[in-house]
């Protein structure tokens, strides 16, 4: 892995204030309505485009910002501490993952193609391992890829794909060849959905993060040039692993910044709501309570921010990036639903917003890597 370039810690207020005012302006007035469509609208790509809040730390010779990880991290963490979590899983899914696969793995004319589109908001990207029957095991990946001349043939299906309705390229993962074992034999490919044979499915609808489309993508004899592969042939399982800490420390950077608006927004209630004749802040089990959660948020955000420098570094290993996803999701999980529980029949409410952070959560625990797969690969880390 490559080392970042850290960024200057007056340019990240500066970013932070600018997507302050964006979120107030752009988003927080639409996003109720947004949640009851279950996508957010094209043109709010273009928004976050021009101003400047997406993929920021693709460099400037591809048409980004130049900045560093950090800045980007900075951005995932203030929109999901601002409540807005299933905005924060597009842009992250685009920015933080698909942008870096074509950066770090793409020929130079793929990065040329692709990434300035990536930052205007031109082009959406999507990435499609999942199928109805390998989830977190992409041993199981049945899609096909056949090779035909200069071309190869895709067939197969993927689901539970965010931005898949809106998604303009698709980084998919498929099997070269069939004969391999295991992981062997996968590879990626850049899949325009405009091709002929390439369909979506409806847009799926789930527990929480409504506002986050998420759609099953069908191939069928989607015909792709040979140029289209994204790193190497047959290894692109290989890539994945490389790619992994990043998206596994970005989610992990996601969950502490909604811990913490989770946590503000409690601070607030448990001051203001009275309960036997004073502030439900002055019971006993209420301090206790709050004292807890705000004790792990700091040991979960001291810990992200260890991991952060880790990658800064080029020194986040795939153990400490599991570590980091599955502590903090957890732990997000465990204390919204704390929070919660002061709300009383006002949390279970849809009008709170802390109804939405109980549900918009429970993703966290499974997309990315459950947390089962993330416990097991910090085991063989720490014993085998």
């Amino acid at each position: 892995m490559n080392a970042a370039t850290p960024l200057d810690a007056t340019e990240i207020v500066l970013v932070k204030d600018m997507l302050a005012k964006f979120l107030a302006t752009e988003v927080a007035p639409f996003y109720d309505q947004w949640e009851k469509d279950e996508k957010v609208p094209r043109e709010l790509w273009r928004k976050l485009g021009q101003a400047g809040l997406l993929a920021v730390d693709i460099p400037e010779e591809y048409g980004g910002a130049g900045g560093s990880f950090d800045m980007s991290m900075a951005i995932v963490y203030d929109v999901s501490q601002a409540g807005y979590a299933a905005l924060s899983s597009n842009m992250t899914v685009h920015s933080d993952i698909v942008a870096h696969y074509i950066l770090n793995m793409g020929t130079e004319a793929q990065k040329r193609r692709y990434l300035p589109d990536f930052v205007s908001g031109e082009c959406v990207g999507a990435v499609a391992m999942t199928e109805p029957g390998a989830g977190s095991d992409l041993q199981g990946i049945r899609t096909t890829a056949k090779k035909d001349g200069d071309h190869w043939v895709i067939n197969g299906s993927k689901t539970f794909i965010t931005n898949g309705q809106h998604c303009d390229v698709v980084v998919t993962a498929v099997r070269t060849d069939p004969d391999a074992p295991g992981s062997r034999g996968l590879s990626l490919f850049l899949v325009d959905t405009n091709l002929p044979g390439f369909s979506r499915g409806r847009n799926l609808e789930k527990m929480g993060q409504h506002a986050a489309d998420t759609s099953e993508l069908f191939f069928e004899d989607v015909r792709v040039h040979e140029s289209a592969i994204l790193g190497e042939l047959n290894k692109g399982f290989i890539g994945l692993m490389k790619e992994l800490p990043r998206e596994r420390l970005a989610l992990g950077v996601g969950a502490v910044g909604a811990t913490e608006g989770v946590l503000d927004m409690t601070r607030t209630y448990v001051n203001e709501r009275k309960a036997f004749g004073a502030p439900l802040s002055k019971l006993q089990n209420t301090r206790f309570e709050i004292a807890k959660m705000y004790s792990e948020f700091r040991l979960n955000r001291a810990l992200m921010n260890e991991c952060i420098d880790l990658f800064n570094r080029g020194e986040l290993d795939a153990a400490t990036a599991s570590m980091i996803k599955y502590t903090t999701t957890e732990a997000q999980c465990s204390i919204v639903d704390g929070c919660l529980q002061f709300f009383g029949g006002y949390g279970y409410m849809k009008e709170y917003p802390i109804s939405r952070a109980y549900v918009d959560a429970r993703i966290q625990r499974i997309y990315g890597g459950t947390s089962e797969i993330m416990r097991e690969l910090v085991a063989r880390a720490v014993l085998d």
